[in-house]
Protein backbone atom coordinates (compact mmCIF):
# COMPACT_ATOMS: atom_id res chain seq x y z
CA UNK A 1 0.00 0.00 0.00
CA UNK A 2 0.91 3.47 -0.79
CA UNK A 3 -0.31 7.33 -0.08
CA UNK A 4 0.58 10.91 0.84
CA UNK A 5 -1.08 12.96 3.26
CA UNK A 6 -0.10 16.39 5.06
CA UNK A 7 0.83 16.00 8.71
CA UNK A 8 -1.75 18.59 9.42
CA UNK A 9 -4.30 16.29 7.76
CA UNK A 10 -3.42 13.40 9.59
CA UNK A 11 -2.14 14.38 12.96
CA UNK A 12 -5.83 14.89 14.95
CA UNK A 13 -7.24 11.96 14.00
CA UNK A 14 -4.45 9.77 14.35
CA UNK A 15 -4.45 11.44 18.20
CA UNK A 16 -7.41 10.14 19.15
CA UNK A 17 -7.67 6.93 17.72
CA UNK A 18 -4.50 6.38 19.32
CA UNK A 19 -5.93 7.16 22.73
CA UNK A 20 -7.28 4.15 23.00
CA UNK A 21 -4.11 2.35 22.67
CA UNK A 22 -2.60 0.36 25.59
CA UNK A 23 0.43 1.51 26.29
CA UNK A 24 1.16 -2.12 27.52
CA UNK A 25 -0.91 -3.83 25.31
CA UNK A 26 -0.99 -8.05 26.06
CA UNK A 27 -1.18 -8.76 22.47
CA UNK A 28 1.40 -7.21 19.96
CA UNK A 29 -0.98 -6.79 17.52
CA UNK A 30 -3.46 -4.11 19.99
CA UNK A 31 -0.30 -1.73 20.35
CA UNK A 32 -0.92 -1.00 16.52
CA UNK A 33 -3.31 0.69 13.92
CA UNK A 34 -4.74 -0.91 11.27
CA UNK A 35 -4.10 1.51 8.60
CA UNK A 36 -6.49 0.91 5.11
CA UNK A 37 -6.37 2.77 1.69
CA UNK A 38 -9.48 2.23 -0.64
CA UNK A 39 -10.66 5.05 -3.32
CA UNK A 40 -9.20 8.55 -2.33
CA UNK A 41 -9.48 7.63 1.63
CA UNK A 42 -7.69 6.77 4.22
CA UNK A 43 -8.91 4.56 7.77
CA UNK A 44 -6.90 3.99 10.73
CA UNK A 45 -8.45 1.66 12.98
CA UNK A 46 -7.45 1.16 16.93
CA UNK A 47 -8.79 -1.42 19.70
CA UNK A 48 -8.38 -2.26 23.14
CA UNK A 49 -11.10 -5.25 22.13
CA UNK A 50 -13.56 -3.04 24.47
CA UNK A 51 -13.30 -0.05 22.94
CA UNK A 52 -12.64 0.58 18.89
CA UNK A 53 -12.38 3.93 16.74
CA UNK A 54 -11.94 4.27 13.02
CA UNK A 55 -11.02 7.36 11.69
CA UNK A 56 -11.49 8.56 8.28
CA UNK A 57 -9.48 10.87 6.00
CA UNK A 58 -9.08 12.00 2.73
CA UNK A 59 -5.12 11.01 1.01
CA UNK A 60 -4.05 10.96 -1.95
CA UNK A 61 -3.66 6.80 -2.56
CA UNK A 62 -1.12 5.52 -5.05
CA UNK A 63 -1.83 1.78 -4.21
CA UNK A 64 -4.42 0.43 -2.29
CA UNK A 65 -3.81 -2.54 0.64
CA UNK A 66 -3.34 -2.79 4.25
CA UNK A 67 -1.41 -3.37 7.41
CA UNK A 68 -0.45 -2.33 10.89
CA UNK A 69 2.36 -0.30 12.33
CA UNK A 70 3.13 0.79 16.19
CA UNK A 71 0.40 3.28 17.08
CA UNK A 72 2.89 5.26 19.59
CA UNK A 73 5.83 5.09 17.05
CA UNK A 74 4.01 6.45 14.38
CA UNK A 75 1.84 9.19 16.13
CA UNK A 76 5.15 10.32 17.60
CA UNK A 77 6.53 10.62 13.89
CA UNK A 78 3.91 12.77 12.40
CA UNK A 79 4.05 15.09 15.55
CA UNK A 80 7.39 15.58 15.12
CA UNK A 81 7.14 16.57 11.78
CA UNK A 82 7.25 20.25 10.46
CA UNK A 83 2.90 21.28 10.13
CA UNK A 84 3.61 22.01 6.56
CA UNK A 85 5.49 18.72 5.52
CA UNK A 86 3.93 16.02 3.47
CA UNK A 87 4.32 12.32 4.79
CA UNK A 88 5.02 9.57 2.09
CA UNK A 89 3.69 6.25 3.81
CA UNK A 90 4.50 2.81 1.82
CA UNK A 91 4.14 -0.70 2.92
CA UNK A 92 5.98 -3.62 2.22
CA UNK A 93 7.32 -6.69 3.06
CA UNK A 94 6.58 -6.88 6.56
CA UNK A 95 7.91 -3.04 6.89
CA UNK A 96 6.87 0.69 6.27
CA UNK A 97 8.86 3.56 5.11
CA UNK A 98 7.46 6.58 5.91
CA UNK A 99 9.11 9.89 4.38
CA UNK A 100 9.04 13.49 4.78
CA UNK A 101 11.39 16.12 3.07
CA UNK A 102 14.81 14.83 4.10
CA UNK A 103 13.12 12.56 6.79
CA UNK A 104 12.72 8.78 6.75
CA UNK A 105 11.57 6.12 9.69
CA UNK A 106 11.75 2.28 8.48
CA UNK A 107 9.08 0.47 10.95
CA UNK A 108 8.35 -2.78 11.34
CA UNK A 109 4.70 -3.90 10.40
CA UNK A 110 2.78 -7.22 11.70
CA UNK A 111 -0.15 -8.75 9.54
CA UNK A 112 -3.27 -7.00 8.88
CA UNK A 113 -5.15 -10.43 9.36
CA UNK A 114 -4.14 -10.39 12.77
CA UNK A 115 -5.83 -7.09 13.30
CA UNK A 116 -9.05 -8.19 15.30
CA UNK A 117 -12.35 -7.72 13.48
CA UNK A 118 -15.09 -5.52 14.50
CA UNK A 119 -18.25 -7.92 15.61
CA UNK A 120 -21.64 -6.51 14.00
CA UNK A 121 -24.15 -5.51 16.12
CA UNK A 122 -27.95 -5.47 16.17
CA UNK A 123 -28.80 -1.95 16.70
CA UNK A 124 -32.26 -1.44 18.26
CA UNK A 125 -31.93 2.56 18.69
CA UNK A 126 -30.70 5.40 16.92
CA UNK A 127 -30.42 8.75 18.10
CA UNK A 128 -29.33 11.87 16.32
CA UNK A 129 -27.95 14.75 18.96
CA UNK A 130 -25.95 17.85 18.33
CA UNK A 131 -22.48 17.29 19.54
CA UNK A 132 -22.81 19.86 21.80
CA UNK A 133 -25.71 18.77 24.11
CA UNK A 134 -24.17 14.86 24.52
CA UNK A 135 -21.18 16.55 25.65
CA UNK A 136 -23.01 18.23 28.32
CA UNK A 137 -24.80 15.70 29.45
CA UNK A 138 -21.91 13.94 29.55
CA UNK A 139 -19.99 16.39 31.65
CA UNK A 140 -23.17 17.34 33.94
CA UNK A 141 -23.26 13.33 35.09
CA UNK A 142 -20.13 11.36 34.59
CA UNK A 143 -18.38 12.47 37.70
CA UNK A 144 -20.12 10.65 39.78
CA UNK A 145 -19.44 7.06 38.21
CA UNK A 146 -17.27 4.72 40.67
CA UNK A 147 -13.95 3.84 39.71
CA UNK A 148 -12.50 0.28 40.60
CA UNK A 149 -15.53 -0.45 42.59
CA UNK A 150 -15.94 -4.12 43.32
CA UNK A 151 -19.79 -3.48 41.75
CA UNK A 152 -18.77 -3.52 38.33
CA UNK A 153 -21.73 -2.26 37.23
CA UNK A 154 -21.33 1.43 38.67
CA UNK A 155 -18.07 1.52 37.01
CA UNK A 156 -19.87 2.90 34.08
CA UNK A 157 -22.93 4.97 33.13
CA UNK A 158 -26.72 4.34 32.72
CA UNK A 159 -27.95 5.76 29.28
CA UNK A 160 -31.29 4.82 29.24
CA UNK A 161 -34.44 5.29 26.93
CA UNK A 162 -38.09 6.35 27.61
CA UNK A 163 -40.57 8.22 25.39
CA UNK A 164 -38.55 10.85 23.59
CA UNK A 165 -36.33 11.24 26.52
CA UNK A 166 -32.61 10.26 26.70
CA UNK A 167 -31.56 9.79 30.41
CA UNK A 168 -28.06 9.62 31.69
CA UNK A 169 -27.39 8.55 35.41
CA UNK A 170 -23.81 7.82 37.54
CA UNK A 171 -23.64 7.07 41.23
CA UNK A 172 -21.01 5.22 43.71
CA UNK A 173 -22.94 5.29 46.23
CA UNK A 174 -22.47 7.53 48.00
CA UNK A 175 -24.19 10.21 45.47
CA UNK A 176 -25.93 10.48 42.59
CA UNK A 177 -26.11 12.23 39.11
CA UNK A 178 -28.98 12.66 36.87
CA UNK A 179 -29.74 14.14 33.60
CA UNK A 180 -31.86 13.79 30.81
CA UNK A 181 -32.24 15.15 27.21
CA UNK A 182 -35.57 15.96 24.84
CA UNK A 183 -34.77 13.39 21.68
CA UNK A 184 -36.47 13.72 18.34
CA UNK A 185 -37.03 10.65 18.29
CA UNK A 186 -39.46 8.28 20.29
CA UNK A 187 -39.35 4.40 21.73
CA UNK A 188 -42.19 2.36 22.36
CA UNK A 189 -40.61 0.80 25.08
CA UNK A 190 -38.35 2.01 28.33
CA UNK A 191 -34.37 0.31 27.66
CA UNK A 192 -31.14 1.15 29.50
CA UNK A 193 -27.77 -0.02 28.98
CA UNK A 194 -24.40 0.63 31.42
CA UNK A 195 -21.32 2.29 29.37
CA UNK A 196 -18.18 1.51 30.88
CA UNK A 197 -16.57 4.23 32.36
CA UNK A 198 -13.40 4.18 30.05
CA UNK A 199 -15.90 4.60 27.11
CA UNK A 200 -17.49 7.23 28.17
CA UNK A 201 -13.98 9.90 29.32
CA UNK A 202 -13.38 8.90 25.57
CA UNK A 203 -16.32 10.42 24.47
CA UNK A 204 -15.87 13.45 26.47
CA UNK A 205 -12.73 14.32 25.40
CA UNK A 206 -13.77 13.17 21.12
CA UNK A 207 -17.31 15.48 21.91
CA UNK A 208 -17.26 19.17 20.51
CA UNK A 209 -18.95 21.87 21.58
CA UNK A 210 -20.24 22.77 17.99
CA UNK A 211 -24.11 21.88 17.09
CA UNK A 212 -22.99 19.40 14.57
CA UNK A 213 -25.07 16.05 14.89
CA UNK A 214 -23.98 12.85 16.13
CA UNK A 215 -25.14 9.38 16.06
CA UNK A 216 -25.89 7.36 18.87
CA UNK A 217 -27.18 3.82 18.31
CA UNK A 218 -27.51 0.75 21.07
CA UNK A 219 -27.89 -2.84 21.05
CA UNK A 220 -27.56 -5.73 23.31
CA UNK A 221 -23.50 -5.65 23.50
CA UNK A 222 -22.47 -2.40 22.54
CA UNK A 223 -23.10 0.90 21.74
CA UNK A 224 -22.03 2.82 18.49
CA UNK A 225 -21.24 6.44 18.22
CA UNK A 226 -20.76 8.24 14.83
CA UNK A 227 -19.19 11.93 14.66
CA UNK A 228 -17.77 13.49 11.36
CA UNK A 229 -15.17 10.92 9.51
CA UNK A 230 -15.34 9.24 13.26
CA UNK A 231 -17.02 6.03 14.39
CA UNK A 232 -16.62 4.80 17.93
CA UNK A 233 -18.11 1.53 19.32
CA UNK A 234 -17.68 0.25 22.82
CA UNK A 235 -18.84 -3.22 24.75
CA UNK A 236 -21.09 -2.44 27.26
CA UNK A 237 -21.15 -3.83 30.85
CA UNK A 238 -23.52 -6.24 31.73
CA UNK A 239 -25.06 -5.56 34.80
CA UNK A 240 -28.51 -4.67 36.58
CA UNK A 241 -27.82 -1.08 37.72
CA UNK A 242 -29.34 0.15 40.68
CA UNK A 243 -32.96 1.50 40.93
CA UNK A 244 -31.78 4.91 41.08
CA UNK A 245 -35.54 6.56 41.56
CA UNK A 246 -35.69 5.01 45.46
CA UNK A 247 -31.91 6.99 45.85
CA UNK A 248 -33.83 10.64 45.12
CA UNK A 249 -34.89 12.09 48.07
CA UNK A 250 -38.83 13.36 48.15
CA UNK A 251 -40.91 15.36 50.36
CA UNK A 252 -37.90 17.85 51.83
CA UNK A 253 -39.67 20.63 53.08
CA UNK A 254 -36.22 22.85 53.35
CA UNK A 255 -35.55 24.21 50.39
CA UNK A 256 -32.44 26.93 50.14
CA UNK A 257 -31.29 29.05 46.88
CA UNK A 258 -27.80 29.77 46.83
CA UNK A 259 -25.97 31.72 44.20
CA UNK A 260 -23.05 28.74 42.50
CA UNK A 261 -20.17 30.55 42.18
CA UNK A 262 -20.51 31.95 45.69
CA UNK A 263 -21.36 28.43 47.77
CA UNK A 264 -18.24 26.81 45.65
CA UNK A 265 -15.63 29.53 46.57
CA UNK A 266 -16.90 29.15 49.89
CA UNK A 267 -16.57 25.39 50.18
CA UNK A 268 -13.25 25.47 48.13
CA UNK A 269 -11.79 27.75 50.83
CA UNK A 270 -13.04 25.23 53.90
CA UNK A 271 -11.41 22.33 52.13
CA UNK A 272 -8.12 24.16 52.35
CA UNK A 273 -8.08 22.86 56.19
CA UNK A 274 -9.80 19.59 55.06
CA UNK A 275 -7.12 16.78 56.09
CA UNK A 276 -9.37 13.19 57.09
CA UNK A 277 -9.73 11.25 53.67
CA UNK A 278 -13.32 11.65 54.07
CA UNK A 279 -13.07 15.86 53.57
CA UNK A 280 -16.18 16.18 55.74
CA UNK A 281 -17.97 19.73 56.18
CA UNK A 282 -20.51 20.52 58.09
CA UNK A 283 -23.14 22.52 57.31
CA UNK A 284 -25.04 25.10 59.36
CA UNK A 285 -28.17 25.76 58.20
CA UNK A 286 -30.07 29.41 59.37
CA UNK A 287 -32.73 32.03 58.13
CA UNK A 288 -31.15 33.61 55.24
CA UNK A 289 -27.32 31.89 56.16
CA UNK A 290 -25.33 28.70 55.00
CA UNK A 291 -22.47 28.28 57.31
CA UNK A 292 -19.91 25.73 56.59
CA UNK A 293 -17.17 24.62 59.27
CA UNK A 294 -14.23 22.10 58.72
CA UNK A 295 -12.42 20.86 61.32
CA UNK A 296 -8.82 19.04 60.83
CA UNK A 297 -7.27 16.57 63.04
CA UNK A 298 -4.84 19.12 64.49
CA UNK A 299 -7.94 21.17 65.51
CA UNK A 300 -7.60 23.86 63.10
CA UNK A 301 -10.74 25.47 61.76
CA UNK A 302 -12.32 26.72 59.14
CA UNK A 303 -15.42 29.05 58.99
CA UNK A 304 -17.54 30.51 55.75
CA UNK A 305 -21.04 32.12 55.82
CA UNK A 306 -22.53 32.26 52.60
CA UNK A 307 -26.26 34.67 52.62
CA UNK A 308 -28.57 32.18 50.71
CA UNK A 309 -32.93 32.82 49.91
CA UNK A 310 -34.14 30.37 52.84
CA UNK A 311 -36.65 31.03 55.63
CA UNK A 312 -37.17 27.82 57.48
CA UNK A 313 -35.97 25.82 60.82
CA UNK A 314 -32.43 25.37 61.68
CA UNK A 315 -30.13 22.30 60.34
CA UNK A 316 -27.06 21.05 61.31
CA UNK A 317 -25.62 18.01 58.78
CA UNK A 318 -22.34 16.90 57.17
CA UNK A 319 -20.91 16.01 53.87
CA UNK A 320 -18.27 15.26 52.09
CA UNK A 321 -16.90 18.13 50.66
CA UNK A 322 -15.11 17.12 47.48
CA UNK A 323 -19.16 15.46 46.28
CA UNK A 324 -20.09 18.79 47.54
CA UNK A 325 -17.48 20.48 44.85
CA UNK A 326 -17.73 18.22 42.15
CA UNK A 327 -21.38 18.88 41.52
CA UNK A 328 -20.97 22.38 41.44
CA UNK A 329 -18.29 22.23 38.93
CA UNK A 330 -20.75 19.90 37.07
CA UNK A 331 -23.61 22.78 37.10
CA UNK A 332 -23.00 25.70 34.74
CA UNK A 333 -26.67 27.63 36.25
CA UNK A 334 -26.11 30.97 38.19
CA UNK A 335 -28.22 29.69 40.88
CA UNK A 336 -28.42 26.03 42.76
CA UNK A 337 -31.11 25.29 44.90
CA UNK A 338 -30.66 22.73 47.76
CA UNK A 339 -33.93 20.60 49.45
CA UNK A 340 -33.16 19.20 52.83
CA UNK A 341 -35.30 16.97 55.22
CA UNK A 342 -33.31 16.28 58.12
CA UNK A 343 -29.84 15.49 59.45
CA UNK A 344 -30.00 11.78 58.37
CA UNK A 345 -31.03 12.59 54.74
CA UNK A 346 -29.75 13.13 51.22
CA UNK A 347 -29.47 16.49 49.97
CA UNK A 348 -31.14 16.76 46.63
CA UNK A 349 -29.04 19.68 44.04
CA UNK A 350 -30.27 20.56 41.03
CA UNK A 351 -30.21 24.12 39.12
CA UNK A 352 -32.52 26.65 40.73
CA UNK A 353 -34.48 27.31 37.12
CA UNK A 354 -35.01 24.04 35.80
CA UNK A 355 -37.72 21.57 35.77
CA UNK A 356 -35.56 18.36 36.94
CA UNK A 357 -33.63 18.47 33.62
CA UNK A 358 -31.09 17.51 36.45
CA UNK A 359 -30.39 16.35 39.73
CA UNK A 360 -27.95 15.39 42.31
CA UNK A 361 -27.73 13.62 45.89
CA UNK A 362 -25.55 13.72 48.46
CA UNK A 363 -25.26 11.35 50.64
CA UNK A 364 -24.80 13.02 54.20
CA UNK A 365 -21.94 11.70 56.90
CA UNK A 366 -22.02 11.22 60.67
CA UNK A 367 -21.45 14.53 62.69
Amino acid sequence: MQFTVSQEVIVRPLQLVCSIVERRATLPILSTILLRTHGNQLTMTSTDMELEMIATLPVAVEQEGKTTVSARKFLDICRALPSNATISFKAKDNKAVVRAGKSRFSLSTLSSEDFPDSEGANYVDEIRLPQSALKALLDETSFAMASQDVRYYLNGLLLEREDNILRAVATDGHRLALGTLTTDTSVSEKNSIIVPRKAILELGRLLGDSDDNVTIAFSNQQIKVELPDLHFTSKLIDGQFPNYERVLPLGGDKEVIADRDQLKQALSRAAILSSDKHRSVRINLEPSLIKATVINQEQESAEEEISVDYQGSSLEIAFNNAYLLDLLNAIPDEKVKMVFSDDNSSVLISPANEKFERQYVVMPMRL
